[in-house]
């Protein structure tokens, strides 16, 4: 399982740096900052795509969350998100059911819906969407 993450985390470490190519034939380099997140304690977030870069479509963000800690309970009331589980291990409370966060777990967040994501021992790293975007 040990090679599984470290895959995970090259993988997600390849698209820190990597490249969009969009429609209007441009590439755009994958060199955002992380943002600490202002309210919760280790994650840190790049946004990638927003609506400037969709047309207002949905967003695209790397989720960053350290070992042992949490996004905290919270909803989008007007977006669906989605979380795809690159590398890590944790729990989301999607509303009344528990997802199991583990690589290839794609989870489905419906608008309005509570949720929090909680990083166990070996942290959690996602690829996070929203229709329409968050920013």
């Amino acid at each position: 399982m040990q090679n599984l993450h470290e895959a995970g985390k090259r993988l997600f470490a390849a698209f820190e740096h990597g490249e969009i190519a969009l429609p209007e034939n441009k590439a755009l380099r994958l060199e955002r900052e992380w943002i600490p997140h202002t309210v919760f304690k280790g994650v840190a977030l790049k946004h990638v795509l927003t609506a400037a870069d969709t047309d207002g479509a949905f967003s695209y963000h790397l989720v960053r969350i350290e070992p042992d800690c949490m996004i905290g309970q919270h909803n989008h009331a007007t977006q669906c998100e989605t979380h795809e589980v690159i590398a890590g291990n944790g729990i989301c409370q999607n509303g009344e059911i528990q997802v199991d966060y583990r690589p290839g777990v794609i989870a489905v967040i419906k608008a309005g819906t509570q949720h929090t994501v909680e990083a166990q021992e070996e942290g959690l790293l996602l690829f996070a969407k929203f229709i329409p975007p968050l920013l």
